[in-house]
């Protein structure tokens, strides 16, 4: 064998056993990797559906509607509005008590009594009869900075951000005003707001209602009008609520989350494999919405129900 052929055959044979080498660990490397990742799968299979591709990005004829009490709110948004009522005298102390014993009655009965839904609604609306609207929006600004700000579920919001990420719709939809859910959307950067609407002549309120609340069924009907009007697919579409009274809304749209849900809500997600949400943390007596302040500061509840009973629990 030559001199310099023999020099070189080492270098070779080294090279190649470097490269034998690299090969083997690649491969080494590979094998384990692959078994990583397919007891993820496995892992990810037996813990539910994974959502990584939802929302969906860019697909605009999706959209995402928002009950507002206890799913993107801590309690009722009307009870904290007719805190902020009360407090500027919209109504006296003897109109609260009676508003606080029908909304006890009504969290402890847990039933909807024509007569007291009569009588909440009525009293609500005599509330905010006479007084502009405009007037009422902008009391409506100072009381989310007092009372509602603070009590908004992170969890929640980070959902319609999400949707929002993507490029789609937010829409909160609600028994309560809609003077109060435009608010609260705007402040939350939301699309807007579907609720009940007063009726109201030359800017001022006359104390009645433009048809009904909306609640239950009505949701489903403005979310399916609003869906039309549009253009969107509900199929494609996402609703979050924590009340069974949502069924109908939830049950519209192919992606329907229960957020926070109360305990036939549940129930009846599971049996049918809807997503859930529970950002709730402590006892859970804190569902049945019933306020802990003592005094004048649990008679406030009557304002949910001078428009929580009006508004949400039709």
């Amino acid at each position: 064998m030559p001199p310099l052929l023999g020099r070189l055959t080492p270098r070779r044979r080294s090279a190649t056993a470097r490269s034998v080498l690299a090969g083997e660990a690649a491969a080494e490397a590979a094998r384990k990797t692959s078994a990583q990742l397919e007891q993820e799968r496995e892992e990810a299979a037996g813990a539910g559906p994974a959502e990584p591709e939802f929302p969906v990005v860019g697909d605009t004829r999706a959209a995402a509607f928002f009950d507002l009490d206890n799913t993107v709110m801590q309690g009722a948004a009307i009870f904290h509005f007719g805190r902020g009522l009360y407090k500027r005298k919209f109504f006296q102390r003897r109109e609260l008590a009676r508003f606080a014993w029908a909304q006890v009655w009504f969290r402890l009965a847990g039933v909807e009594d024509p007569e007291h839904m009569q009588e909440a609604r009525d009293s609500a609306l005599s509330i905010v009869k006479g007084h502009r609207v405009s007037e009422l929006m902008s009391i409506g600004e100072e009381i989310y900075d007092e009372y509602m700000a603070d009590r908004i579920w992170p969890g929640t919001r980070a959902l319609a951000q999400a949707h929002l990420d993507a490029g789609q719709k937010v829409w909160l939809v609600t028994a309560a005003p809609v003077e109060t859910a435009t608010i609260i959307a705007r402040r939350l950067g939301l699309t807007g707001a579907l609720g009940t609407v007063a009726e109201s002549v030359d800017g001022v309120y006359t104390g009645k209602l433009v048809g009904e609340l909306l609640h239950g069924p009505a949701k489903a009907e403005a979310v399916r009008a609003l869906a039309a009007a549009e253009g969107l697919d509900l199929a494609r579409c996402a609703a979050y609520s924590d009340s069974h009274n949502d069924i109908p809304m939830l049950s519209l749209v192919g992606h329907p989350y229960a957020v926070n849900p109360d305990t036939k809500l549940r129930r009846y997600a599971k049996e049918r494999d809807w997503r859930l949400r529970d950002y709730r943390t402590g006892r859970k007596a804190a569902k049945v919405g019933i306020p802990a302040a003592a005094g004048v500061g649990a008679l406030a509840g009557g304002t949910a129900a001078a428009l929580a009973l009006h508004r949400r629990r039709r």
